[in-house]
């Protein structure tokens, strides 16, 4: 649905759809996800939603480009799975 730099960008937009009722998942690049990199599509990370809400999301999404609506400043980032 959405293509985004870095989970922390993901998991911000992911917040803010959810906040508006639309369940959300990350998908992404796990060598950027382990290195941190978000360099020339490595650190891509795609945002999904069912697609009977892809225009609401994209909605949504639109209206924070336009500065109408803001994503959240701090999402809940779940500390990744230590060894």
């Amino acid at each position: 649905m959405r293509t985004v730099n870095g989970r922390v960008e993901a998991q911000q937009v992911k917040a803010f759809l959810e906040a508006h009722d639309i369940p959300s998942e990350i998908r992404g690049e796990s060598v950027g996800a382990i290195y941190g990199y978000t360099l020339d599509g490595l650190g891509a990370v795609r945002i999904l939603v069912p697609s009977s809400l892809v225009d609401a999301a994209l909605d949504l999404l639109a209206r924070v480009d336009r500065g109408e609506l803001e994503l959240p400043d701090e999402p809940d980032i779940e500390p990744a799975a230590g060894p």
